[in-house]
């Protein structure tokens, strides 16, 4: 009977492992999913937060932007495939995709840390005006596939 029941823990172990596996030949978004933003704000809105939180935003926003436009030629939102767009899904251009993604991760890392230590001594109104020009320029890519 123990040696059924840890047959079965083993089986059940074995399912649960495969179910779970990544499949490392899925096609991967172009743009990263997490280049999105959840609220756009309007200057009223801006005005009344806090210099840290529009701190926050503004590192936010410029990391959207990052992951965004050197794909624009290829698509605006997160969720496009290499297969959406006709690019072979094979291990050369997926290899190319990681490589970017990598440079992209390291440059954000840097410029997130440059501005954790600048930014605090930027005035609240340029703060303000660059997530109102960082809302606009997202604002206008996802518009541009439309026109």
């Amino acid at each position: 009977m123990k040696a059924r029941v840890i047959f079965i823990s083993i089986l059940f172990l074995l399912a649960t492992g495969f179910s779970f596996a990544q499949n490392k030949n899925a096609p991967k978004s172009i743009i990263s999913t997490t280049a999105i933003i959840k609220k756009y704000h309007d200057q009223k809105e801006l005005v009344g937060m806090q210099k840290g939180e529009l701190l926050v935003l503004c590192i936010e926003r410029m990391s959207v932007l990052a992951k965004t436009l050197p794909y624009v030629a290829l698509a605006t939102k997160p969720g496009v495939t290499m297969s959406d767009l006709g690019i072979p899904n094979n291990s050369d251009y997926r290899k190319i995709l990681e490589t970017q993604e990598e440079a992209t991760t390291s440059y954000l890392e840097t410029t997130a840390d440059f501005q954790k230590k600048i930014l605090p001594y930027s005035d609240k109104d340029d703060l303000i005006a660059a997530i109102l020009f960082y809302e606009n320029i997202l604002k206008s890519l996802h518009e541009f596939k439309d026109m």
